[in-house]
């Protein structure tokens, strides 16, 4: 019989590619992991991994198995949704995962709720932004997650995870209030000039900006580099820079900035849990909240 812990660690391999990586995942050292491994090819009869350079790659049985571990993991997922359904009342801890930017609009609602109905809850937030996230959902640091995925940049659904859609988030131009008009009029190419605000490398934000000015037929002079964009229209109501961010982070401008709405399709803000585990009361319930919460939404 196949050890499941022995399966996620192939799964992760593949995943990751580098010993060292998985072993840091699980909190071991990389000589465990490939003991594990060995372990792992003796209970499936089979060669799963051979070494190439510093590094391993995955046999074609080894990719096989890896493929499986999904199915697998949703199945067990299922198996304990099934139990904990014949509980009478929700109770336990509930991580949820999130961004800064859905923070104040999504995750803090959601606690509010979850805890004024049931409170054999215990709801926690994980500050996480959706590249984090997906990780520490899938190493079951998280139980659910709130994430975006930017429909230029054809970001695809984490494997071994369940997508619920809550609301679209337009993208928008936030410039000086004295660009206004000019911005208005003459498009987005009068500011290949101006100094640009964006999130730090890796981003999908800065992708998702840097895109966008290439479409207008210019590379964007990224002068200054801040996590929280929020914070980041301040220098944008000096009159020194301009950005682009998601709307929800545009609620309250300060004084001095114009918003104005881009074409660009903007990015969809879903919930994700790891697959199997929609069933579960706790999830069930919590995906419940975050559905009819985006519903009441008004429009954008």
């Amino acid at each position: 019989m196949i050890d499941v812990k022995r399966l996620v660690i192939l799964r992760d391999l593949a995943e990751h590619g580098k010993v060292a990586v998985v072993a840091g995942l699980h909190g071991v050292t990389p000589s465990a992991i490939s003991q594990q491994l060995r372990t792992l090819e003796a209970e499936a009869d089979a060669t799963l991994v051979y070494r190439e350079g510093r590094g391993v790659q995955l046999t074609a049985a080894g990719t096989a198995l890896a493929a499986e571990c999904e199915h697998v993991l949703a199945a067990l997922e299922r198996a304990e949704g099934a139990v904990r359904a014949l509980d009478d009342d929700l109770s336990g801890e509930l991580r949820i995962g999130c961004p800064p930017s859905a923070l104040t609009s999504v995750a803090v609602p959601l606690v509010a709720e979850l805890s004024a109905f049931h409170p054999g809850l215990r709801p926690k937030i994980i500050q996480a932004e959706p590249e984090d996230a997906v990780l520490m959902l899938k190493q079951r640091s998280l139980d659910l997650t709130v994430s975006y995925r930017y429909h230029l940049l054809g970001t695809r659904q984490p494997s071994g995870t369940t997508a619920v859609e809550l609301f679209h988030d337009p993208l928008v131009l936030a410039v000086p209030e004295q660009m206004r008009e000019a911005v208005g009029r003459e498009g987005l190419g009068i500011l290949r000039d101006h100094a640009w605000i964006s999130a730090p490398e890796p981003s999908s934000c800065r992708e998702i900006l840097l895109h966008t000015c290439r479409n207008a037929g210019f590379t964007a002079r990224i002068e200054h580099n801040c996590d929280d964009l929020r914070s980041g229209m301040s220098l944008v109501a000096t009159g020194l820079a301009a950005t682009i961010l998601p709307g929800l982070l545009c609620d309250n401008p300060p004084a001095g900035t114009a918003v104005l709405p881009l074409a660009d399709p903007g990015r969809t803000i879903e919930a994700l849990v790891r697959a199997g585990t929609e069933s579960h009361p706790v999830i069930a319930t919590a995906l419940a909240v975050l559905t009819r919460l985006a519903e009441e939404r008004p429009p954008t």
